[in-house]
């Protein structure tokens, strides 16, 4: 790579953890470091170790790895069930009127389920699809808004071995067909309406319309809500009789380790959504590691992760990791800042949530309401504050730790993707941490910046994120296209995965991630992340989010346009255009200043919070905008 295209960063910021909180970590520094030399050099005496050690195994594994290029499997002799894990054992060891999970909506109303109660429920529904007739290998489409009836049936699909299917409660109907088709579901798990921003949004209909032409949907089973009481078709079962009417016993079903558990859906740039599986054994063990020491978790902790059950981040860090750690959690349905932005620091203060998990989208929609709202409410309680779902710009980093945090907090910044089951990436709370670095790699994640041809690349130099092994929780193929499995192990040399991602590396071994690698501009041969620029847009006082594309151009190659949100109550002008213009000038140099800027009053995101660059760039083009199921509106 020249010289041109060398990223020279300015001397990163660090910020050291609270003593306390560094002298109470469950893993120092020390011991990720020895943890982390002894996942390289034995990698199968580490993790068979791991496995045997943190899960409970019906069958004892004898193989930990067994890897064909680009196939692999983990554990594949074991047998063991992820419910188990999750629920047994914990009732079994006292934990049975141990809240699992404290669910708040968005009027207020609250429901407290034990692990007790939670065991109950899943074995009953269990019980009550083992009578429709499904078994082990079939799939269940779970299409729900975060209320506990959508975690009860997610485990009660895993009691079972039933492969569950979670599509997030606002995908359109066509997109919810395309899913339950491509999945072939004979039963299709929903609830009548969820609550959004005061408005209940219906659900059922939306699951009429996408099973109306599908002959293969044998039943639909309906969470009524309150006030609910539809009458329901022959082929349709109200979730709470069918529930109650089962017996509160169901064992187990023993489960390969290389068995399937779930089928998530994700978007690629084009194409139909890939369906991205995982399962029991190594998705077990990477979530349940992962939640325990990335979030420093204790027994008598309340967690709280925003995410909704139907992303990947819900799967691992509201359902499976965190009751296979036997802790309580917090879930929360409706809008983040309705009915007023302090909704959120009010359950925070009300609950005593120690532990919060979010995404900068969130972070940055708080900042743009001002300060003075996480001002009213005693965040004293929380002690790890996590960011995930893209990279989070300094500002807001330093924003969420200075208003949230109190400065109090450790900030862990975690890289992962729907396709890696869980964090590979990331700052534990005993590491010094650097605003904008999501942080160093997990043990056992061989990750590394390398250019195209997979050479590794020399600190702070933009290249390509890859790693170089397989984990445990790695995804096994895409549903019924193996061949697209098999792209992310053969798109670069030397038998690696490659991410997708642009990235750099410091010489500390710390990673930013500067966005997807198509991402990334070339502007009169100089490569320009778009991170970079957001970030630096994002930092004028006026802005509250931003996201920038690459336009043709005839000279240049590419020139920069800015999409750009403002702080509210901020007037549009063309004299502010010329203002941020000079901000970026001076932040990041003259070739990262947009040539163009225009104001817009929100971003295209997917429901999880991530920018959707293609699309702004599909419409500044007049092209194809391709699959949009994932947009948030």
């Amino acid at each position: 790579m020249s010289e041109e295209n060398k990223i020279l960063l300015q001397a990163d910021s660090e910020v050291s953890s609270p003593k306390d909180i560094l002298d109470s970590c469950r893993l120092s520094v020390e011991a990720f470091d020895r943890l982390s030399l002894e996942a390289s050099q034995t990698p199968d005496d580490f993790w068979g170790n791991m496995a045997r050690e943190q899960l409970e195994w019906f069958t004892p594994f004898k193989t930990v790895l067994n890897w064909t290029f680009p196939t692999y499997t983990w554990f594949e002799e074991g047998e063991l069930n992820i419910t188990h894990n999750c629920l047994d054992r914990h009732v079994r060891d006292g934990k049975r009127h141990q809240l699992a999970y404290l669910w708040v909506g968005e009027d207020g109303k609250e429901k407290k389920l034990t692990y007790g109660e939670l065991l109950n429920r899943v074995s009953r529904l269990a019980n009550g699809l083992k009578s429709l007739g499904i078994q082990k290998g079939d799939t269940v489409t779970i299409y729900m808004p975060l209320i506990v009836e959508q975690l009860v049936a997610m485990l009660a699909c895993a009691r079972i071995g039933a492969i569950h299917s979670v599509v997030f409660g606002g995908f359109s109907a066509a997109a919810l067909k395309l899913r339950i088709e491509d999945a072939r579901s004979k039963v299709v798990i929903t609830a009548s309406w969820t609550r959004r921003r005061g408005k209940k949004v219906d659900l059922k209909s939306v699951v009429d319309e996408a099973v109306g032409s599908l002959g293969f949907v044998e039943k639909v089973i309906v969470a009524q809500r309150e006030g609910d009481n539809y009458e329901l078709l022959d082929t349709e079962l109200d979730f709470h009789q069918f529930m109650w009417a089962q017996k509160p016993h169901c064992p187990p079903t023993p489960m390969k380790a290389e068995d399937p558990l779930f089928i998530l859906y994700t978007s690629g740039t084009t194409g139909k959504p890939k369906g991205v599986l995982h399962t029991v054994g190594g998705y077990s063990l990477w979530t349940h590691v992962t939640t325990g020491l990335t979030f420093d978790l204790r027994k008598d902790d309340l967690f709280w992760c925003s995410a909704d059950p139907g992303w990947i981040t819900g799967h691992s860090y509201i359902v499976y990791g965190p009751l296979s750690n036997g802790v309580s959690s917090l879930v929360s349905e409706g809008s983040p800042d309705y009915p007023d932005p302090g909704r959120w620091w009010m359950i925070v203060q009300k609950y005593g949530v120690n532990v919060f998990y979010t995404a900068p989208t969130a972070v940055r929609l708080f900042m743009k309401h001002g300060d003075e709202w996480p001002k009213k409410y005693d965040l004293s309680s929380l002690r790890i504050l996590g960011s995930v779902g893209e990279p989070i710009n300094p500002e807001a980093w330093q924003w969420y730790y200075k208003h949230i945090g109190q400065e109090k907090c450790a900030i862990v910044d975690t890289w992962w993707q729907t396709e890696t089951g869980g964090h590979m990436i990331t700052t534990i709370p005993s590491m010094t941490m650097k605003p904008g670095r999501a942080g160093r790699p997990y043990f056992g994640v061989d990750a590394d910046v390398v250019d195209k041809a997979g050479n590794r690349l020399p600190p702070n130099t933009v290249g390509h994120l890859i790693i170089r092994r397989p984990w445990p929780s790695a995804l096994r193929t895409c549903w019924g296209e193996h061949e697209r499995f098999e792209k992310y192990w053969t798109s670069m040399p030397g038998q690696v995965y490659y991410a997708g991602d642009l990235a750099t590396k410091d010489e500390a071994g710390y990673i930013m991630i500067l966005g997807r690698a198509d991402d990334v501009l070339n502007v009169s041969g100089h490569r320009i992340g778009t991170a970079e620029v957001e970030s630096a847009l994002v930092s004028h006082s006026c802005v509250a989010e931003s996201a920038v594309i690459g336009r043709p151009h005839e000279v240049k190659g590419e020139s920069i346009k800015a999409f750009v949100v403002l702080i509210r109550g901020v007037e549009a002008k063309d004299t502010l255009k010329d203002n941020i213009r000079m901000h970026v000038r001076h932040e990041l140099g003259a070739l990262a200043v947009p040539d163009d800027i225009e104001f817009l009053d929100k971003l295209p995101k997917t429901r999880s919070g991530k920018i959707m660059r293609r699309v702004l760039k599909a419409q500044e083009l007049g092209m194809d905008v391709g699959d949009t199921s994932t947009l948030e509106d």
